[in-house]
């Protein structure tokens, strides 16, 4: 199995009464594998994993798990307040057939480098499939510098990647530099891309295909053929959209995206609210821009 390029992030859609829409969520993931989406990340931020009930999170895991059916690898986020929490987490995906997991640190206390460390240890040992690291302090309140988050690929085994999400290209740079470029890492700042995949980036962590698969694919195959013109040209079509998902909200911008492409997927939970009226036209004059 090898995890690269466009890892996409679908949105976990929702009834009017509030239950999973699993109709909904398989015509995403169809969007997102016809698109081009080289793996499947469910059950991140955009997923909302953080609202959602034990239950849920097990049901949306088996459902995305299955509809994809191994038309490319699956990464599942088993992100926890608790470490017993995420390795429950993580020991379910495994055995709903994952091929890999995400687990970002969550903590209401700031933690220790030590248990940091703890934590990643005991959800790497709890499953035998790869772990991605990720690092977003902006929602977790925890930040890995790039040194620690190299020690963990290099002494924990079953972490193999690094999901960096800060937008600091200069901790790119030195996880390349720390690793000898053996690490894989990803870029988890939709803004970062063009620059991230320059640093060595082995993908691309975003939910933006979601709303744009083809311009995303596009730019992406630009990038592999080295094709800078063009990379450039497409990225500055489409950078205006990812600034407004990113700063407005993933799963709040997302879901009122595919709710105007042909994809309802229900209101964000709450505490998130939808987009207003002026917040929507903007995000519809943007995806359009980008699809020009």
């Amino acid at each position: 199995m090898s995890i690269h390029g466009i890892v996409a992030y679908p949105v976990t859609p929702f009834t009017a009464a509030g239950r999973i829409d699993h109709t909904a969520l398989h015509a995403i993931l169809d969007r997102l594998l016809d698109g081009g989406a080289s793996a499947i990340a469910p059950l991140g931020s955009t997923g909302e994993a953080a609202y959602l009930e034990l239950t849920e999170w097990t049901e949306t895991a088996a459902s995305t798990i299955g509809h994809v059916a191994g038309r490319a690898p699956t990464v599942v986020g088993v992100s926890d307040l608790t470490t017993g929490g995420a390795v429950h987490r993580a020991r379910i995906a495994e055995g709903l057939g994952a091929d890999a997991i995400m687990a970002l640190p969550v903590s209401y206390w700031r933690l220790t480098a030590l248990e940091v460390q703890r934590h990643f240890e005991a959800i790497a040992a709890a499953v035998g499939i790869p772990v991605m690291v990720y690092n977003n302090p902006a929602t977790a309140g925890v930040d890995l510098a790039p040194e620690q988050l190299w020690e963990l690929v290099r002494d924990v085994e079953n972490i193999t990647m690094v999901k960096e999400s800060t937008g600091d290209i200069e901790r790119m740079h030195r996880l390349r530099e720390l690793s000898d470029g053996t690490l894989p890492f990803f870029n988890g700042s939709n803004p970062l891309a063009l620059e991230a995949f320059r640093a060595g980036a082995a993908g691309w962590c975003t939910a933006a295909p979601c709303l744009i698969p083809e311009e995303i694919a596009a730019f992406h195959a630009a990038v592999v053929a080295d094709d800078a013109p063009a990379a450039e040209a497409l990225f500055a079509r489409i950078e205006p959209l990812l600034q407004f998902i990113v700063a407005r909200g993933l799963p709040t911008t997302v879901k009122a995206g595919l709710a105007r492409t042909g994809i309802p997927s229900g209101s964000p939970r709450p505490p998130l609210l939808d987009l207003d009226g002026d917040e929507t036209a903007t995000m519809m004059r943007l995806i359009e821009s980008a699809r020009s």
